[in-house]
């Protein structure tokens, strides 16, 4: 009865394997479980964000055209400006129709070789992104965060106003996160933080919100060099409306910020705006409404500016922005699982709020904030664990969302023999193959731990028994109180002959959760 029973342990132990390589898939596939309404916000943000850049695009190509013919009618005085202005047009091309090739090169990892980068069909992979822009699988991320750092200080020397060159820095800005850490290498580089664990749809939507910017920094400098010239009678002829949003995309809770000017327009003289029909009370043009209610939102009105011969030019504009409601991510480090009784690594994070504004709170457990991140500590088995995130903006604590995890309890650990190899490295005997008796000697102790890739949790063996045969095939047990190998075990290891076996069964060990348990046994082949 004993050798049957223990031999058939001994050929469980591929199945058992198979067994965890099941239970990692399953995780990796709860981890993958992002929310459909989510995605589906991300793709209206993407849309939204398309048809903006083709706006900005047409309102730079018109100022394109202003130098182009002011320099047709006066070479000797436009061709520097003009130059200026296909260098920079050049330079931003460039570099816009690098992220362009990064979208692609981000779908075609999540849908294969027919990508469309205009209909996703995974937008929920969150390996794509990082595969192409983060080490080990792609540095895109760096070249990305490099051409970036060049072409902001290309653009800012082109700017006069201090307000404006803060705006266009912050605008385009690479600066790595700092932790709560702080200090040198605390925190997450400019290219982790956007592309890291970061869903398909989420990371072309960043990128799309990058040529925004990249492209209302074109604008703004191209705005410039037609301040630098006197376009006289270009101005009656080219004068136009335009509206510049600090962002088209806000949160709910926050304010939309949009400066609404006239090209060209004669600083001494400013011009009258009026939005729906109502007067904007300020000389700056600067039109700010409330973000209270989610969707896109559309506008509408007129600039009048008094010209030289007292005539009052008119022109009209329209202009729309998206209201996105908060989103907070939250993930578990350990494959999105929570593991009742010990702590639990968990990463919290709200786009655009500093770290140091971000609260939150849990149920089923405890968390709580460290140096390094979120720990969650959860306590009942089978329960859910919820996490609530509030964040502080524009001076008021919102509600920014909330995440659900179920909670599981550890997995038991499995005992094996350390020892050292010939090059003196530790290494884990767990059975089922010949092992030398005098590294089983040398040992003198069993260890228990659980090592499988997602979760490395060491476990005490508070005590075992042994199982040989003697000649007849009686079963022989050797019982140690503790985890150290008995005088009787180690004398019953001495006598064993080469290609004998003996079995360590009935093994309980006590984890971090103060659980004790049994865990399976393991077959020593003396070699």
């Amino acid at each position: 009865m004993a050798v049957g029973k223990n031999q058939s342990v001994g050929r469980m132990s591929p199945r058992q394997k198979m067994i965890n390589l099941m239970y990692i898939v399953l995780t990796a596939m709860l981890a993958l479980n992002v929310s459909s309404d989510v995605l589906n916000g991300f793709s209206q943000v993407e849309d939204g964000l398309s048809r903006s850049n083709r706006t900005i695009t047409a309102r730079n190509q018109a100022l394109y055209a202003q130098l182009q013919e002011f320099n047709q009618q006066n070479p000797g005085k436009g061709k520097e400006w003009l130059d200026k202005a296909t260098d920079v047009r050049g330079k931003t091309d460039k570099l816009y129709s690098l992220i362009d090739s990064l979208k692609y090169e981000i779908v075609r990892v999540a849908d294969g070789e027919e990508a469309n980068v205009k209909n996703i069909v995974n937008k929920d992979n969150l390996d794509a992104a990082s595969q192409v822009m983060l080490p080990p699988t792609g540095n895109k991320g760096k070249l990305l965060r490099t051409q970036i750092d060049q072409y902001r200080q290309y653009i800012l020397q082109f700017i006069n106003d201090k307000e404006k060159r803060d705006n266009l820095a912050q605008a385009l800005s690479t600066t790595p996160v700092k932790t709560a850490a702080g200090g040198e290498g605390g925190g997450k580089q400019w290219e982790e933080t956007m592309f890291e664990n970061m869903p398909t749809i989420a990371a072309i939507t960043l990128l799309s919100k990058l040529q925004n910017d990249i492209r209302y920094a074109e604008g703004e400098v191209l705005n410039q060099l037609i301040t630098n010239v006197d376009l006289g009678d270009l101005r009656v002829n080219l004068v136009n409306a335009f509206v510049v949003p600090q962002s088209r995309i806000v949160m709910r809770g926050t304010k939309y910020s949009a400066n609404i000017y006239m090209a060209a327009v004669d600083t001494t003289q400013r011009p009258v705006v009026y939005v729906n029909g109502v007067r904007i009370n300020n000389d700056k043009g600067l039109y700010e409404v409330g973000a209270t209610t989610a969707g896109k939102h559309e506008y509408s009105g007129y600039i009048e500016v008094l010209g030289r011969d007292g005539s009052i030019t008119r022109r009209d504009f329209k202009s729309d922005y998206t209201v996105i409601d908060p989103l907070a991510t939250v993930s578990a480090t350990m494959m999105n699982v929570f593991y009742a009784g010990i702590n639990n690594p968990v990463s919290i994070a709200v786009p655009g709020v500093p770290e140091g504004s971000i609260s939150a709170s849990m149920t089923n457990g405890s968390l709580t904030k460290g140096a390094n991140g979120w720990i969650a500590r959860p306590t009942q088995v089978g329960a859910e664990c919820v996490i609530t995130v509030t964040a502080e903006m524009d001076g008021q604590r919102t509600n920014v969302g909330s995440t659900t995890f179920r909670v599981r309890k550890l997995p038991d650990p499995s005992p094996f023999i350390s020892f050292k190899d010939d090059k003196g490295n530790i290494n884990r005997y767990k059975g089922g193959r010949p092992f030398p008796k005098a590294s089983i000697l040398a040992a003198n102790h069993l260890d228990a731990a659980i090592d499988d890739d997602m979760l490395n949790i060491d476990y005490k063996v508070v005590s075992f028994e042994t199982v040989f045969f003697d000649q007849m095939g009686n079963a022989i047990p050797e019982v140690s109180a503790g985890s150290a190998f008995s005088e009787r075990q180690k004398n019953a290891i001495r006598r064993l002959q080469r290609g004998k076996r003996f079995y360590i069964t009935k093994v309980k060990a006590s984890g971090p959760d103060g659980v004790t348990r049994d865990i399976s046994p393991m077959e020593v082949i003396v070699n």
